[in-house]
């Protein structure tokens, strides 16, 4: 029955757009899209571009995988993305799963430790941007935001009255973390000037925003309602590679990251900053101020407390505030001790 109503891409399209086909079938996002095909080029170019995908081997997959971790020196999550592109395109497009177990020589997971930043840094660091990518990196420092989590927020998903940020996360699942004191005024001033901006596009035909193909099919008119809108929408609209449409997208992650970096070398930081960095301070801080490991670990959106609990190796220890569990024991009616 599965095999009867599994969807078949049109066989007359080049292997790519087939790709494409099959995950625009099954909604999935479009960085996804990109990657997957990406490492669809790599594998074919590997061995040769005469060659077809369908007349390689599970043992072809794994001398690929093995390449990436031997001569490529690629990371383990990033040799795991390729075998999950593989699958996919041997499974859904090529309609061909791979038999037998891929054991390719695994690359190293890496064992290092976050980087964090201390209050000094973080306050030498806030003095050195500005503009919508400091009211980004803020969110990234206050909230623990992932980089795209961030980019992909939706004036929806702000609850200024109970102060939190509804974040949908990795794997497709949400999570609610604090909105920070601090910056409730400015991120509202700011998502002001967004609906303003918005209400303009609408005016001039436009005000359209992505949204997910389930969501567009039930509530048709979703994609032009101002809560759907993006708290950090790009300046200029740009054409829908999926759609054709004209809509109004996020800013692009690199501009952030650009500034991040920036802000790190003027304000004289002698560490290796990224967007990342900010999301590592804000649970180590959260930790060293008594939050609860379980708390923080559904406040990052942490599928495994293990993931959590890395933060521990860094945060600060002061041992001389701490109390020993033998304080506070009444001793008086116990006996002398003999010598």
């Amino acid at each position: 029955m599965e095999s009867q109503t599994k969807f078949r891409p049109d066989p007359k399209l080049k292997l790519l757009d087939q790709v494409r086909e099959v995950l625009r079938y099954h909604h999935y996002a479009y960085r996804t899209e990109q990657t997957y095909c990406q490492w669809v080029v790599r594998y074919v170019r590997f061995f040769g571009n005469s060659v077809h995908p369908r007349d390689l081997t599970f043992r072809d997959v794994e001398r690929f995988l093995s390449d990436l971790a031997v001569n490529g020196k690629v990371s383990a999550s990033t040799q795991k993305q390729a075998l999950n592109a593989l699958v996919f395109l041997y499974r859904e497009v090529l309609d061909l799963p791979l038999e037998g177990k891929i054991q390719p020589i695994r690359s190293k997971k890496s064992a290092k430790l976050p980087t964090v930043l201390g209050r000094d840094e973080i306050e030498a660091f806030f003095r050195h941007i500005d503009g919508t990518h400091a009211l980004m990196a803020k969110l990234l420092y206050g909230s623990g935001l992932r980089l795209m989590e961030c980019v992909r927020l939706r004036i929806k998903d702000v609850d200024f009255d109970r102060k939190r940020i509804h974040i949908l996360g990795k794997g497709d699942k949400w999570r609610s973390t604090i909105l920070p004191e601090p910056i409730i005024q400015e991120l509202h001033s700011h998502i002001e000037k967004v609906k303003l901006l918005h209400r303009r596009d609408l005016d001039e035909g436009f005000g359209e925003v992505y949204i997910p193909s389930a969501l567009a099919r039930k509530y048709r008119n979703a994609a032009f309602e101002t809560i759907w809108q993006y708290v950090f929408p790009s300046r200029k609209r740009s054409i829908d590679p999926r759609s054709g449409r004209e809509l109004r997208h996020h800013v692009l992650e690199s501009g952030l990251q650009k500034a991040v970096k920036r802000a790190t070398l003027n304000a004289g930081i002698d560490k290796r900053v990224t967007c990342h960095t900010l999301r590592h301070s804000f649970a180590t801080t959260m930790l060293e101020n008594g939050v609860n490991i379980r708390m923080l670990q559904e406040l990052m959106g942490h599928a495994d407390v293990k993931t959590t609990e890395i933060y521990t190796h860094v945060m600060d220890r002061d041992i001389s505030r701490l109390s020993s569990p033998l304080e506070g024991i009444n001793f008086l009616s116990g006996k002398k001790p003999r010598f």
